[in-house]
């Protein structure tokens, strides 16, 4: 067997050599294979985002309504007549409860006098037949 020596023996060539200036050109030679028209960008809530729009316009829509509707319970003013009529039909108004509500200047309204002249009197004892009853009030 022959000797072998390292330092004298032909080197045998790696089968791998990199090209001149390959790490210079590498980042220019990777951008010019990458696609040139980016891909568009579809975001995650792109189906979620129409079903909150359309809830949004709903709310909206609801929050409105009592906006919008007229409303048929307005409050009206009673007139004398009408509020002296429940007054009497009512059952379980007795005179002391209508006196305990009562201010002093509705007292002072109440003892006006009310002036009567001889033509109204005379129409209402020609109208009324029951002339005995009103004699004896």
């Amino acid at each position: 067997m022959k000797t072998f020596k390292l330092e004298n023996e032909p080197k045998i060539e790696t089968g791998f050599k990199t090209p001149d200036h390959y790490f210079e050109n590498f980042s220019i030679k990777m951008m010019e294979q990458l696609p040139k028209n980016e891909p568009k960008v579809i975001s995650i809530f792109q189906k979620r985002k129409t079903l909150i729009m359309m809830a949004a316009a709903i709310l909206v829509l609801a929050l409105m309504i009592p906006i919008l509707s007229p409303s048929s319970t307005n409050t009206k003013e009673l007139d004398a007549a009408a509020l002296e009529n429940y007054i009497t039909y009512q059952s379980n108004v007795n005179q002391y409860d209508l006196i305990s509500v009562l201010e002093t200047e509705d007292i002072n309204n109440i003892k006006t006098g009310i002036v009567l002249g001889d033509d109204a009197i005379e129409d209402h004892l020609s109208t009324n037949s029951n002339l005995e009853n009103l004699i004896l009030e």
